[in-house]
């Protein structure tokens, strides 16, 4: 799956690249990472936890200041709990690295010689390459002190590797090329290995950053 992703990206990129228009960027910043659907307690407990992204893209006009992104990203996901009551003193965070490629549709708003308002959205679809849940402090029965490798894989996987869903962004494109840019990533997949409906849940990101685009 690793390998299809990158050949897709790779393909999308050089298909873009054939167009006399495209233009390439780079963007890096923050992501604030959380999973949907926590149990009553997690609720209470549930904090952002942070991470990183770096994303290529390509943007490609189709019409008069509207145009497709394909990229290819990295992306810094998970969830972290901190609890601090019902007998309760730690934190659980669970870090995970995925790699996807988003295709985003952009609508650019000039506004003069400055640059323009950037708005976006479209499909992103991901696949899991590493992850680390790391438990600290007093837990009682939820577990012990300690840190385990996430497995993607086999019966006993402890998540589902693939993830779907959606991209929004927003930002604005200054006339040199430098981007100032958010954005919320919208989570479709039940990440959860077990069939359970209690159990469902999917990732939410929220990401600030910078970028350039040439």
């Amino acid at each position: 799956m690793k390998k299809i992703l990158l050949s897709l990206g790779a393909a999308l990129l050089l298909a873009a690249g054939a167009q006399a228009q495209t233009s390439w960027g780079l963007k890096a910043g923050v992501n604030l990472g959380k999973y949907s659907n926590p149990s009553d307690l997690a609720k209470d407990y549930q904090k952002m936890n942070p991470s990183f992204y770096i994303t290529g893209f390509a943007d490609l006009p189709v019409a008069n200041n509207f145009s497709i992104q394909p990229g290819v990203s990295l992306q810094g996901k998970g969830n972290k709990l901190s609890y601090d009551g019902n007998n309760l003193d730690g934190t659980s965070t669970t870090n995970v690295m995925a790699l996807e490629i988003p295709v985003n549709a952009v609508y650019y708003i000039p506004t003069g010689y400055s640059g323009s308002v950037f708005l976006g959205a479209g499909p992103y679809v991901g696949y899991s390459l590493s992850g680390k849940t790391k438990t600290k402090g007093n837990l009682g029965d939820l577990g012990t002190e300690g840190e385990y490798d996430i497995d993607f894989t086999g019966d006993d996987k402890h998540q589902k590797p693939l993830d779907f869903g959606l991209n929004f962004m927003a930002g604005y494109k200054l006339s040199n090329g430098f981007l100032i840019n958010a954005g919320y990533g919208l989570g479709l997949t039940n990440l959860s290995p077990s069939d359970n409906s209690n159990s469902n849940y999917s990732n939410r990101v929220l990401s600030f950053g910078v970028g350039f685009q040439f």
